[in-house]
């Protein structure tokens, strides 16, 4: 790499290896922990790239992004925060920040993307005008796990084009808030959100009635995949027929049309028509430890609409972390908000926890609480349903090979992350040779990354 790094950060660890990493990569680099300092460079022309953190004690980095972008059009800034939330990613997406990353981050993969960033010149856009800010805070698209942070960045991406968004994820998730986030802080902030029905596409006005509602704004069709045939017809002549002003085309579904699509249920030209991005939503289970986040979360917004103050105590931290959560946030959210009004004192006790839990449909039990074999159970019950839903035909040929691959290739991927892409630590992990691993790392074309991680 060539070039010089200007790196702002209260951290003066952070400071640090970042400004080692960048010399030894060729860079000259001037850290600083204010924010008054890094504009003052701006200003005398240093730096041909930025790395900054938002929060810092004498300014915002994302406020700052405009100004810096009047100031020297076409200087990457590189976007670091420990605020993981989707209002961060979009914040900065939208004051065109040339790549955003969370705090913990890995440091190879943001020397690629300083890398990147040096070797482009970015063109210079018009800021779109700044979007609402009132209702970030009732977002509870809240999390740090990667799994949260690609879909932060995701929809970032995607909410100022006009391709047509699935969104996947099981009941709960908060499939339709993305939606409505994308709609929000796009370009079409000002026209309707319309979630539409089978209904509406009903009679020979009805496509055209909600097109005419939609006004160029967004339709949803929530739960796509449980529209019957007629209704997927309806939809498919719709978007053939979309006019010159046509609104942003999304849909939900927590089943997985794939699925429906072998099964002949669902109709695959409306299935490549709906697909021209799909963002999958994790379900609690897949980002546990965003879990305690999401309930303090959930504690604040209930504080701050009038109710009680409360908190988690340790041991009922523990308990809503090994929980599975068959109904995700939704099912998070309204128990933490009984547990606020029905707890005795300010911390929120264990057995509090699980009397609410007892009350819960048993979907499946606290995980580690009694016996039995949860996984082959699990797998069990979504083999039957994939035999189910071939109506009696069987599935093709080579049901062996893709149940393994869909088992060996996120345990591997897994396992990998774990042990932060240390092959001999995973294969050890795994219980397997290493020639083995590296084997099935090739086969399943995995990506490994050796990682370390900055808090």
């Amino acid at each position: 790499m060539d070039g010089t790094v200007l790196v702002a950060d209260d951290d003066r660890t952070i400071r640090t290896v970042l400004t080692q990493a960048l010399t030894r990569a060729g860079c000259r680099v001037h850290a600083t922990s204010s924010m008054v300092t890094l504009m003052r460079w701006v200003e005398e022309g240093k730096g041909d790239l930025i790395i900054s953190d938002v929060i810092m004690p004498d300014g915002n980095g994302l406020e700052a992004l405009p100004k810096i972008s009047r100031e020297r059009p076409g200087l990457p800034v590189i976007v670091i925060s420990a605020q993981n939330t989707i209002m961060t990613a979009i914040q900065a997406a939208e004051a065109e920040a040339f790549d955003y990353l969370p705090k913990p981050f890995d440091l190879p993969d943001l020397m690629k993307r300083a890398q990147r960033a040096l070797e482009q010149k970015r063109r210079l856009h018009t800021p779109p005008p700044a979007a609402p800010r009132d209702m970030g805070d009732d977002l509870p698209l809240v999390g740090r796990t990667p799994a949260m942070q690609s879909l932060y960045r995701l929809v970032a991406r995607v909410m100022n084009t006009d391709l047509p968004v699935l969104v996947t994820g099981e009941s709960g998730t908060g499939k339709s808030l993305i939606a409505r986030a994308i709609h929000d802080f796009s370009d079409r902030r000002t026209l309707p959100f319309i979630t539409a029905a089978s209904g509406d596409l009903q009679g020979v006005d009805g496509p055209a009635a909600l097109l005419a509602r939609a006004k160029g704004g967004s339709i949803v069709f929530d739960e796509v995949g449980d529209l019957d045939d007629e209704a997927q017809g309806r939809i498919v002549r719709m978007l053939d027929a979309l006019p010159s002003n046509a609104p942003r085309i999304m849909a939900t579904s927590q089943t997985d049309l794939t699925l429906r699509l072998e099964a002949g249920s669902f109709r695959r030209d409306l299935y490549y028509r709906l697909g021209g991005v799909t963002i999958a939503v994790p379900s609690l289970r897949e980002r546990v430890e965003d879990i305690p986040l999401l309930a303090a979360h959930f504690l604040t917004r209930v504080e701050r609409d009038g109710g009680t103050q409360r908190r988690l105590a340790t041991d009922a931290v523990d308990l809503i972390r090994t929980y599975s959560w068959p109904g995700n946030v939704r099912q998070l959210e309204n128990t933490l908000k009984r547990l606020a009004v029905t707890a005795i004192s300010p911390d929120i006790t264990k057995p509090e926890v699980e009397t609410a839990l007892g009350n819960q449909p048993a979907h499946e039990p606290v995980r580690g609480m009694d016996g039995g074999d949860r996984l082959s159970a699990s797998i069990a019950k979504h083999l039957k349903r994939y035999f189910d839903l071939h109506g009696g035909v069987l599935p093709p040929p080579g049901l062996y090979d893709r149940i393994l691959h869909e088992m060996e290739l996120p345990l591997i991927e897994l396992a990998l992350d774990a042990t932060a892409g240390n092959q001999a630590k995973c294969a050890d992990l795994l219980g397997i040779n290493r020639n083995t691993l590296r084997k099935k790392i090739t086969d399943l074309d995995i990506r490994v990354t050796r990682r370390r991680k900055l808090m």
